[in-house]
């Protein structure tokens, strides 16, 4: 194992999770993840910490909840927090299982993690920065976005999106790797992102791909971009030099709705700095702007439409001007901000508005109709 990897894993337990003596541990692996389960496993061993793992399959699983069960404390019977944390490569599976397990706890002594894309790349570039790190940029961008009405994005690749925000009406999102009491984290950590208005113009994603769906597809855009012309807050066009990525956006963009910028987010991880083959979290959490495709992150009745596929497309870099401030924000050397982290923001984009308790398929796969993308 790298130093890296050991390092991202002792930060998850440390600074992440802040596992303290008396509290209780459960960690859910799916086979896809077992190494990495045993890696905080031994992280948790070294520290005396009690724990009890607990296999699922993904997504469809009759004996999960029986056996998850019989792993879960009585709540009398110690005095600190229940933390479960669960790792899977692909998926985000059993959260309603999750809840009826934790229910005796009350909230303020229960914690989850829902690790998706865990591998070995999770634990040496998204978690070399910590929550408090990660808090202190995504605070920064949002002292500007919530007082604007305007923004306008470039990238060094040929980026150049005009923005129209209706903070009044659509909420933002700040994925920080921090969690309300008894709320739930998703990792890997660092965005903010919110529904733009109106948007115009062209992105060229430079980086990569994360789509939620299953797919083989090689996530990778660095040899290849894609840009997308966009009117109306509508993906006209899209290319790519690589006719199996071209394939993929033709399949993706024929779904239903999938043509709707859905998403405008702003990656804050600077422990990301190559994109991956995998399709993953970890792409788009690097430092950059990324539009997110087809679902969205807000109250289906407020945008008008549901999708059952996101698609983020993700540029590295850019620079950021909100209203008429002359000095734009810039993403790759973000400077990070002192002031309190606004509490308005949402803490996830996996979960409904008004429930942080609801899971909605938008954030990774979450059901075993999840698509799976044909032409690739």
């Amino acid at each position: 194992m790298k130093a890296e990897t050991w390092q991202g894993v002792q930060r998850l337990v440390d600074d992440y999770v802040k596992v303290g003596p008396d509290d209780r541990v459960i960690v859910i692996y799916a086979s896809d993840s077992e190494e990495q389960a045993a890696w905080v496993s031994v992280a948790l061993e070294c520290r005396k910490i009690s724990f009890h793992r607990v296999w699922m399959q993904p997504l469809y699983d009759t004996g999960f909840q029986e056996r998850l069960t019989r792993s879960i404390p009585s709540p009398d019977s110690f005095t600190g927090r229940i933390v479960v944390i669960t790792l899977e490569r692909d998926t985000l599976s059993h959260h309603e299982k999750l809840l009826v397990a934790l229910a005796p706890f009350e909230r303020s002594r229960r914690l989850v993690f829902r690790i998706i894309n865990a591998c070995e790349a999770l634990f040496s570039t998204a978690l070399q920065e910590g929550p408090e790190a990660l808090s202190a940029r995504n605070t920064a961008i949002l002292e500007r976005a919530l007082l604007a009405s305007r923004m306008r994005i470039t990238s060094p690749a040929g980026t150049d999106l005009r923005i129209t925000l209706d903070n009044d009406l659509y909420r933002w999102v700040s994925n920080r790797g921090i969690a309300r009491p008894g709320g739930t984290v998703v990792l890997p950590a660092g965005e903010v992102a919110t529904f733009p208005a109106s948007i115009e113009g062209v992105l060229v994603a430079d980086f990569a791909f994360n789509v939620n769906a299953i797919t083989s597809q090689d996530a990778r855009l660095v040899s290849h971009p894609v840009t997308v012309q966009i009117k109306g807050r509508q993906a006209v066009s899209w290319t790519c030099r690589s006719l199996d990525v071209q394939r993929f956006l033709d399949e993706c963009f024929g779904q239903p709705c999938v043509r709707n910028v859905g998403e405008l987010g702003l990656g804050t991880n600077i422990g990301i700095t190559s994109s991956l083959p995998l399709n993953s979290h970890i792409n788009e959490r690097c430092p950059g702007v990324h539009l997110g495709f087809g679902q969205h992150n807000q109250d289906p009745e407020q945008v008008g439409y549901d999708c059952r596929l996101h698609l983020d497309l993700i540029a590295r870099g850019g620079l950021v001007w909100f209203d008429d401030d002359p000095v734009p924000l810039d993403l790759a050397n973000l400077r990070p901000s002192s002031g309190p982290h606004p509490m308005s923001p949402r803490d996830e984009d996996a979960f409904q508005p008004d429930d942080d308790d609801v899971l909605e398929d938008c954030c990774g796969v979450m059901t075993c109709d999840g698509l799976r993308l044909s032409n690739i």
